[in-house]
């Protein structure tokens, strides 16, 4: 479970906060869908949740464990899993396989099981044809399923998505969605996606809208829509609203 109380967190220099008095409970295997306009404070709130960032006020706890312990943070970054906008900020090796190994090598994992894990994930991401490929040689979408991949490999219990589907094309964007709802089929992975689509906040459990560092609605996607008075927060189209 993610525990979020009275959250506030103000970056070095700035004149006011990024989140203000946030509070939000978000249970083991939920999904929850977070939207707002620009400078709402959703990357913060997402930073903020696996430890990148500390609050300037109040908490964030991961499993009973909170991240200002700076003993617990290594134990809750493994446990809060992040996939960002932006591939390339995130893949960082030499060719497909050793970007999924990389987490697992850092976890002490033997080499047989090593072997075994990284061609399991390269399989059921659809990567396996392009194992040996360099990431920079790789369409946009190829790259974000394998930042995706190599985080899910690392089976974390809790799966953040920072707009990641936002510089993809539909169908890329599907791939990922279908991938991230099958994780959580079979092992229960709490997902929090953030998304400027409507039509992607319609699949969760929960939508949480942001407004100026707070939130200004939390509840069923349809209904937080059908009352929706934000102008910089998209509605669905009729079609998916019905869906």
């Amino acid at each position: 479970m993610i525990e979020v109380r009275a959250l506030s967190v103000r970056y070095p220099g700035a004149g006011s906060d990024a989140l203000s008095d946030v509070s939000l409970d978000i249970p083991g295997g939920a999904f929850v869908a977070l939207m707002g306009g620009n400078g709402s404070g959703k990357s913060t709130l997402a930073r903020a949740l696996n430890g990148l960032l500390r609050p300037s006020a109040g908490s964030v706890s991961v499993d009973g464990m909170t991240t200002a312990d700076a003993a617990a943070l290594p134990e809750v970054r493994k446990r809060v899993g992040m996939v960002f906008q932006n591939p390339h900020l995130q893949v960082t090796s030499l060719t497909v396989e050793r970007e999924i190994a990389f987490g697992l090598q850092n976890l002490g994992m033997g080499t047989d099981a090593l072997r075994r894990k990284v061609d399991g994930q390269l399989a059921s991401s659809g990567l396996a044809a392009l194992r040996t490929r360099p990431p920079r040689t790789l369409s946009g979408g190829e790259q974000q399923r394998l930042a995706l991949a190599a985080v899910l490999a690392m089976r974390p219990a809790h799966l953040v998505l920072d707009e990641a589907t936002s510089l993809l094309s539909p169908a890329s964007r599907e791939a990922i969605l279908d991938a991230v709802r099958e994780e959580r089929r079979e092992r229960g992975t709490t997902v929090i996606l953030i998304t400027q689509f409507a039509e992607e906040a319609l699949a969760a459990d929960r939508l949480v809208i942001l407004r100026a560092g707070r939130i200004a609605d939390d509840g069923d996607p349809g209904s937080v829509f059908a009352r929706c008075a934000f102008p910089e927060v998209p509605l669905p189209s009729p079609r998916a609203a019905r869906r």
